[in-house]
């Protein structure tokens, strides 16, 4: 298809459009960044959208709870984009991709779209092109965005970066509240559920929220006058799901209020404009011929002992 046909496709809502459009811009090709970056330059969304991180740790339900979640906001009217992102093998590069079938209910559903997509090696739980993925699903008519990332850990700022509520699942009784989640993590959390808080379970996950809620206290806040708000749910018998989605709503009302949902667009616009020049930068160095000899000339160098790696790192800089 022509950048065109993508862009008529994509803004008409035509899910095989908007897959085809997505596979373009997480392309490594030269040619296809340069298709991928006119079709991105040309797309507009004339609708306002909702665009949600939601992390956790591994096990702890982030399939279920999504499933649960968006099966919710369709049955009330909504259009919802589920971009999943799955940890590339450091061996092969290569990524199962299992969400969509983790999600079978949802997949099914016409107003639902589910895009699974492999990290390719890129830090902070998202993929390389997520930004991308989420404009092209909100010009394709989707009201909310759910980026579901790899899973906890001090890396996973750059979710925090490109969402407008980032909210985290925890087990019930998984010990102590400040050991439970990193200190970096808890500084930009705005939602935290308790997940499987059914049967026995169910009075573990009030303990947990509460003690979470009194760890709270001793940081700063993200916002000033915002509160990281906590929930407890059981996303197998979709109990809470509804609660927590009113409690999104809330934020996002109270971001409004005080001047930051845009502010805070505007401030994601210009971190991804440095991290895509990062990323070219970073892309020039190595893939250029010239680099490529002087490079490894210095691996030959330091493998053999005849200069260290901090010094062969400045010499090859300053070569270049």
């Amino acid at each position: 298809m022509t950048v065109h046909e993508l862009l008529q496709g994509v803004q008409a809502g035509k899910r095989r459009h908007l897959a085809k459009a997505i596979t373009l811009v997480e392309s490594n090709r030269e040619q296809d960044q340069k298709l991928a970056q006119e079709l991105i330059s040309k797309v507009q969304s004339g609708k306002e959208t909702i665009r949600v991180g939601i992390s956790g740790v591994p096990g702890v339900g982030k399939s279920t709870f999504i499933e649960a979640l968006g099966s919710l906001l369709i049955n009330q009217g909504l259009k919802v984009a589920v971009l999943a992102v799955d940890p590339s093998s450091p061996a092969t590069g290569g990524s199962i991709l299992g969400d969509k079938t983790r999600m079978e209910k949802l997949s099914s559903m016409r107003e639902a779209f589910i895009r699974p997509s492999p990290t390719s090696g890129t830090l902070g739980g998202v993929a390389k092109r997520t930004r991308e993925s989420m404009i092209l699903c909100e010009a394709a008519g989707y009201d909310v965005i759910l980026v579901e990332t790899v899973g906890v850990g001090q890396s996973e700022f750059e979710v925090a970066s490109m969402v407008d509520c980032f909210l985290v699942l925890m087990l019930p009784g998984a010990g102590d509240s400040l050991q439970g989640i990193k200190r970096g993590i808890m500084e930009i959390i705005d939602i935290l559920v308790i997940n499987k808080a059914d049967g026995d379970q169910e009075k573990l996950a009030k303990l947990a929220a509460t003690e979470y809620q009194n760890a709270f206290h001793l940081l700063t806040p993200k916002f000033e006058n915002i509160p990281v708000q906590f929930a407890t749910v059981s996303s197998v018998r979709k109990k809470g799901i509804d609660e927590t989605w009113e409690k999104v709503i809330t934020f996002i009302k109270a971001l409004k209020k005080e001047s930051l949902f845009q502010s805070q667009r505007k401030e994601q616009e210009l971190n991804w404009f440095k991290r895509l020049v990062e990323d070219e930068v970073l892309r020039k160095i190595w893939n250029t011929v010239e680099n490529k000899k002087a490079a490894e000339k210095f691996k030959a160098k330091i493998a053999s002992g005849e200069i260290s790696p901090s010094q062969a790192a400045m010499e090859f800089l300053n070569q270049i």
